[in-house]
């Protein structure tokens, strides 16, 4: 394995632990050459789904495009990186349940928007924001009503901003 800071390929694994369904493997390592440590995951390598995206074009599936949404929208957040990295390998462990083939880039952004909402509910919003594209204040205020309701919130409670 490559040493992401001196990019020598002399290291030793110093720990490994399977996740909870076994379907990872982290293994923490340490560079011979240098002496920092690092964390690597290793996984089986599935048959790769294709990702239909909203213009009907077909990509292959991207683990990062969804660890990357993930983690902007958690950024800031008080969100372990472990817990990232799970709800990842939930909405892909989920997605390769479910599908053989193809899957509709709106069914993976609604399996995110899902699972954000049980972990952080600014994320969610952070995400949700971006995800639907909201035209307008409105748009999104419908999507806090439910949050709100949930915290034991009303909206009509919230101090006026003087707009």
């Amino acid at each position: 394995m490559r040493c992401p800071y001196c990019k020598t390929n002399k290291d030793r694994v110093i720990d490994s632990r399977a996740s909870g369904d076994a379907a990872v493997i982290r293994r923490r390592r340490e560079c011979l050459e240098c002496g920092r440590r690092f964390t690597t995951y290793e996984r089986i390598e599935e048959v790769r789904l294709r990702v239909i995206k909203k213009d009907g074009t077909r990509v292959p599936f991207d683990r990062e495009k969804i660890l990357g949404g993930v983690l902007k929208a958690c950024e800031k957040r008080p969100v372990p990186s472990e817990r990232v990295e799970e709800v990842c390998q939930n909405i892909e462990g989920q997605l390769v349940e479910m599908f053989d083939k193809e899957v509709a880039s709106g069914f993976i952004g609604n399996l995110v928007m899902k699972e954000l909402r049980q972990l952080d509910p600014v994320a969610y919003v952070r995400f949700a924001s971006v995800y639907r594209e909201f035209k307008d204040v409105d748009q999104f205020l419908d999507e806090l009503r439910p949050l709100l309701k949930k915290a034991g919130k009303v909206l009509d409670e919230l101090p006026d901003s003087g707009h």
